[in-house]
């Protein structure tokens, strides 16, 4: 398996996390519909250069949740350091389905991380964009059928989310490591000594650039997880051209209580 790189409560808080978690998703009747409806919602996440071509260095996968202005996606995505003021190498999440580059371009904060489960929560500026809905937190069935919804290999193949269809195969238990030295805070510490949690391991292809993307239920449109590891045989040359359809993805309860301890 590879990583891809490949607080106080308030009462508007509270608003946040029941949009999150309990916001009617959009009528859906199948993955055609699922996926109209969720493309508007999944971004990519990178830094900025003015001076290089693209500007955009993409990072990986991110998706819409709460007031519109939070974007969830894996931790190890995130540069280790970034500005905020929108100079050289500030974080940034790409909007492809704004009306012009101008717009697509939002200056992003990183405003809670949970490097235990390998989650990142941002808020990017400008006008908000529509959350997608989160399931509940019970665990997903075993046959369950999914979309995967992401930038696989960034932007060789433009910036248009991709869909991928599986099923949720499994679910098993896992102690993410963290990425770097830096990552073993006091709560990655105490995550590792608590022991396992539970991931879903997915029957369906993912690739490098996939990370922090959404896991969708195709029956309601809500997010059951979001994706964080494949298994690899060989390098990561040899996983783009020949994946091994083996995906995993850190269950969705996990992003609902990073929305509640912000």
């Amino acid at each position: 398996m590879l990583n891809w790189l490949l607080r106080s409560r308030t009462p508007a808080l509270a608003t946040i996390v029941a949009a999150s978690l309990f916001a009617m998703p959009p009528a859906v009747s199948g993955l055609p519909e699922v996926i109209a409806a969720a493309k508007p919602s999944v971004v990519a996440v990178g830094t900025y250069n003015p001076t290089d071509s693209p500007r955009f260095g993409f990072r990986g996968s991110g998706f819409v949740v709460g007031d519109g202005s939070l974007v969830v996606t894996n931790a190890h995505v995130l540069p280790e350091t970034a500005p905020t003021d929108g100079s050289i190498g500030a974080l940034m999440v790409y909007v492809p389905t704004a009306a012009n580059e101008d717009s697509r371009l939002r200056t992003a904060t990183t405003v809670a991380l949970d490097r235990a489960h390998d989650l990142a929560l941002l808020r990017f500026d400008g006008a908000p964009l529509p959350p997608l809905p989160l399931a509940a937190d019970t665990p997903a069935a075993e046959g369950l059928s999914v979309a995967i919804i992401g930038f696989p290999i960034g932007g060789v193949l433009g910036f248009s989310p991709v869909t991928h269809r599986g099923i949720v195969s499994s679910v098993t238990a896992i102690a993410l490591p963290a990425p770097t030295a830096g990552g073993l805070n006091a709560r990655a510490v105490r995550q590792l000594r608590s022991g396992s949690f539970d991931i879903y391991q997915l029957d369906g292809t993912a690739y490098p650039g996939n990370s922090g993307g959404p896991v969708i239920d195709v029956d309601t449109g809500r997010v059951i997880a979001v994706i964080n590891m494949v298994l690899v045989k060989g390098s990561k040359e040899s996983a783009i051209r020949f994946p091994s359809g083996i995906s995993y993805a850190v269950p969705v309860r996990f992003v609902a209580d990073l929305l509640k301890e912000r």
